[in-house]
Parts: C-alpha cells; sequence; structure tokens
C-alpha cells in the first residue's frame, strides 16, 4: 500500500490520501472538523500519525504545511457582498426546489416543478442538460449526492427517485411513505438517503438497492426536513409540530429535542463540521443551536414573514435564509447580526442554496425564476 498523493480539502476541513492498493487507486479522507485557528498542528499531525500508517516520517512536514493552509483559511476575515448574477427562467409552470451539485468544479443546478419533472442545467451557461421525467404529481424536493453522481427527488405521488446525472436516467424508485415526500437528503458517504413525509416519518433508504433501512417515529406533525450530520452520525428533522429532533442514524434511536419557535420549523440542517444546527420557521425567525449541549446559541430576526429555507455556507460563518417577505437574508453565524438582504424577487422565495466555496448563492421564487448571485 503506497502513498500517492496528498489533497487539502477546504470544506470541511480535511485531507484526502490518495494511495495504491494492489494495483487499485484509493481515496481515504482524515477529517479535521475542530481544526481552529488556535490548534497545535505539530501535536494534531502526531496524533494523525498515530493511527494513519500512510503518514510517514518523510511526508509529516508536508503534511503539517497542508493543515496550516487549512487553518490560515479557517482565520481569513470575509467581507463578501453578493450581487446578482444572471436569472434564469426555468419552467413553464412554477418551481418548488433548486440544488447546487456539491463538487467544486463544473458547477450545476437542479430544479424542481410544479411540471413534475426535473431540470438539470449549467450555472455558467444557463444550458439545460437534462429533463427527467417520471413522477405523477409535482416535485417538491431535490438533492444531490456529494460525489455528484445522482440526484434525488421527492414528489406529491409519494415517492422519490434517484437519477444519474451524467447518463440522465433513472436508477431507482423509492416507495414506501404514505403521504407526499417533502424532504430529502444523501449522506455524505452517498451510500444513505433519507425522506420526509407528511405521514409525520423520516425513512433511511439504501441507495444502491432501494431498501429502507429505518422509520424515524417521535413526531406528532408533518416533517418539513431532514439532513445527515457530516460524519453520517445523526440525523436533525424539523417539524409542523413546532420541534427539531436530532436521531442516532445508525440504530434509527431519538436523542433529543430542540423547542424555542412558536410557530412550524420550515427547514433544519447542520454546519458541514455538524458542530451547529440552524432552524428556520414559519415565525419568521431562525435560529442556531449547539449540536452537542443543544442550547441556541444565536437568533435570527429581522425577516417579514415565514423562513422556508436555511443553510450554511461551506465554511460556516455565514447563514443564508429565503422568505416569504420575497428576500434571502446572509446572516453572521455566531452573532445571528444581518449582513446583506437579497431583493429583487417579485413573489415568495422558497429555496435558497451556496455553491462549493460559498462565492456563488442561487435563489428560487414562486415569481418562476431562479437567480444567481456572485
Amino acid at each position: 500500500m503506497g502513498l500517492k498523493r496528498l489533497l487539502l480539502r477546504y470544506y470541511p476541513p480535511g485531507i484526502i490520501l490518495e494511495y495504491v492498493q494492489g494495483g487499485e487507486p484509493k481515496t481515504r479522507p482524515i477529517d479535521l472538523l475542530d481544526l481552529s485557528p488556535d490548534t497545535d498542528v505539530i501535536a494534531l499531525v502526531e496524533e494523525i500519525q498515530k493511527g494513519e500508517p500512510l503518514i510517514t516520517a518523510s511526508c509529516k512536514e508536508y503534511v503539517i504545511n497542508l493543515v496550516r493552509r487549512l487553518q490560515e483559511k479557517l482565520g481569513e476575515q470575509e467581507d463578501h457582498k453578493f450581487y446578482l448574477f444572471k436569472v434564469l427562467r426555468a419552467h413553464m409552470l412554477p418551481l418548488t426546489n433548486v440544488a447546487f451539485n456539491k463538487s467544486g468544479s463544473r458547477d450545476k443546478i437542479a430544479t424542481g416543478s410544479f411540471d413534475n419533472t426535473c431540470k438539470l442545467w449549467s450555472t455558467e451557461t444557463g444550458k439545460c442538460y437534462y429533463t427527467f421525467r417520471g413522477h405523477t404529481a409535482e416535485i417538491v424536493c431535490l438533492s444531490f449526492n456529494l460525489q455528484s453522481t445522482l440526484v434525488a427527488t421527492g414528489s406529491m405521488d409519494t415517492t422519490a427517485k434517484l437519477w444519474d446525472i451524467e447518463k440522465g436516467e433513472e436508477v431507482v424508485t423509492l416507495s414506501g411513505h404514505s403521504a407526499e415526500i417533502i424532504t430529502l437528503s444523501f449522506n455524505t458517504t452517498g451510500d444513505r438517503i433519507i425522506t420526509g413525509s407528511f405521514d409525520n416519518t423520516v425513512a433511511v433508504w439504501e441507495v444502491v438497492t432501494g431498501r429502507m433501512l429505518h422509520t424515524l417515529i417521535g413526531h406528532r406533525g408533518e416533517i418539513s426536513s431532514a439532513q445527515f450530520n457530516w460524519d453520517c452520525s445523526l440525523i436533525v428533522t424539523g417539524s409542523m409540530d413546532k420541534t427539531c429532533m436530532l436521531w442516532n442514524a445508525m440504530t434509527g434511536a431519538h436523542i433529543a429535542t430542540l423547542t424555542g419557535h412558536s410557530d412550524e420549523i420550515l427547514d433544519v440542517c447542520f454546519d458541514y463540521a455538524g458542530q451547529r444546527i440552524a432552524t428556520a420557521s414559519a415565525d419568521g425567525s431562525g435560529r442556531v443551536y449547539n449540536a452537542e449541549t443543544r442550547k441556541c446559541i444565536a437568533k435570527l430576526e429581522g425577516h417579514g414573514c415565514e423562513i422556508s429555507k436555511i443553510c450554511f455556507n461551506p465554511k460556516g460563518n455565514r447563514i443564508l435564509t429565503a422568505s416569504s417577505d420575497k428576500t434571502a437574508r446572509l446572516w453572521d453565524a455566531a452573532t445571528g447580526h444581518c449582513l446583506q438582504i437579497l431583493e429583487g424577487h417579485s413573489d415568495e422565495i422558497f429555496s435558497c442554496a451556496f455553491n462549493y466555496k460559498g462565492d456563488i448563492i442561487i435563489t428560487g421564487s414562486k415569481d418562476n425564476t431562479c437567480r444567481i448571485w456572485h
């Protein structure tokens, strides 16, 4: 087994080992989710060496330099303002959702619509690569896997479908919910996907076979949102019952309930490191919780109507929200201070996302446009 090269992964912080085993090229990540500007890098690398035989004494200095570069990136101060770059007029019938592919190169956007289709677009040219057809009712949620090989669509027809984005073909249909699928999300390794439904449950599925592995039961209202954390150990769910729940991703056991919102929770998400959870509510506010202590550490207040979507940027220091008040807002994740208001849509914004680098934003609105902000 020989090490070929080491690659930096900025979001979330880590190193990718490329090596050869039995003549086959392989990769293995080392996650550095707790890395901060104050971390003792030499001590950290020495600790990594103890458990990773591929990192030998001869490449120790190189690894130390890599980790220092990651550390510098984390410590960078940014004051990025976003400006409108392009407007996509996507479908004949109104849009329901938008998503970015997860890899750093050749950004693609997927859009779902009331016309029962999902379309795949280029962010650079606005060209449509594919139109995925097969659902018998509108598509209300979609997500790419981290490997950017599949896009998943969830529909009011109670099924989810996985599509191959290179071939433009359907791979598998996930059937088992008794009501509409309203949210879905892959884990980072790409072997599991979760679907949340108006039947008040979340299902955990095996991607390759389409087999249902667990059902998460506990919410007293429809599920609005569900997501894995980075290391695939936890699942967070949001519900119309005004609560957010944490679950063990392997066993499906309930761990904790986060409360505080006075109305339905419409979206939930982890930051990339899995250390914080953000929630968006019909009460017009967002909240940020520490995932370990489950305490609320910041409140995002300022939208004039319900917040339908919330997400962290890759670095985890900014939060983006989309609202029925026709605006999207950028927030400081640590303080809850509003940094920028993105205006221009003529109807409510129901979806928003960052690209992999965090330097492009996309917003999707009931005005039937996607706006790309640089």
